[in-house]
């Protein structure tokens, strides 16, 4: 199994704290946000290659990082060339990227999104993600707060668990039922991605490309227990410090 850390984005948001720093090495409890998920998916035994995709401007920061920790996996440093915000491929576009600069063929692949705090089992999640092949998996939330969940890409689903509906931060939330920004994608899947961006669409956001899916084939949702958070701004990043300092 393939793991890609989705780490490319220029988080203006959190300027002047990522300015000079990528958000994923930004620290937690005095640990960059990428060793706590890295420390996750350590005791996924399948896992044999890490890739962290990241952009021209930020490649050597995750290199240095990289050459410092251990872990059974090398964690390989993926630049997409890009600079800015206005030339960036987006989630998608950095997927595919990995997968034809590596040449990763049809294997099962675990996407993380870099900027996740959570405390979840990906372990439990893996095998019961497994349990849906040849049918893709999400990893989703209960934020439980309908003013809360504004900010996040929600998700319908019916009594077998598959997903019915993606609303992207809606102005009216219908459900509280949160994406987390952590796909299992089986080696069957990998034509659909091929063809989701052959025929010309968003390259962006995950949420576009999981959409897209759940219309042309099935995926599924698996609902996880702990605590989560999308560390977007700074509001977010010292509740995710807090919650360490708590536990």
């Amino acid at each position: 199994m393939k793991v890609i850390l989705l780490c490319a984005g220029y988080a203006t948001r959190l300027y002047p704290l990522t300015e000079n720093q990528p958000k994923p090495l930004l620290p937690i409890g005095g640990r960059p946000i990428l060793e706590w998920i890295c420390d996750k998916i350590k005791p996924i035994a399948e896992v044999d290659q890490v890739f962290v995709v990241t952009n021209n401007k930020f490649a050597g920061h995750f290199e240095v990082w990289a050459q410092k920790v251990n872990y059974p996996w090398k964690i390989q440093t993926v630049n997409d060339r890009t600079t800015s915000n206005d030339n960036r491929l987006g989630a998608i576009g950095d997927l595919n990227y990995v997968l034809s600069t590596q040449n990763i063929g049809a294997e099962d692949m675990l996407v993380v999104a870099g900027d996740n705090f959570f405390d979840f089992d990906l372990v439990q999640f893996i095998q019961n993600a497994q349990k849906q092949r040849p049918h893709g998996s999400i990893a989703v939330y209960d934020v439980k707060d309908r003013e809360l969940a504004k900010q996040y890409g929600l998700v319908n689903i019916n009594e077998s668990g598959q997903i019915t509906d993606f609303l992207e931060k809606p102005e009216n939330p219908p459900v509280t039922m949160a994406s987390c920004g952590l796909y299992w994608l089986p080696r069957e899947a990998r034509v659909l991605l091929d063809r989701y961006l052959a025929s010309g669409n968003n390259p962006d956001q995950p949420g576009h490309y999981m959409s897209w899916l759940a219309r042309q084939d099935k995926l599924f949702a698996i609902p996880l227990e702990g605590k989560w958070l999308d560390i977007g701004d700074r509001q977010s990043y010292d509740q995710a410090d807090r919650m360490i300092g708590q536990s």
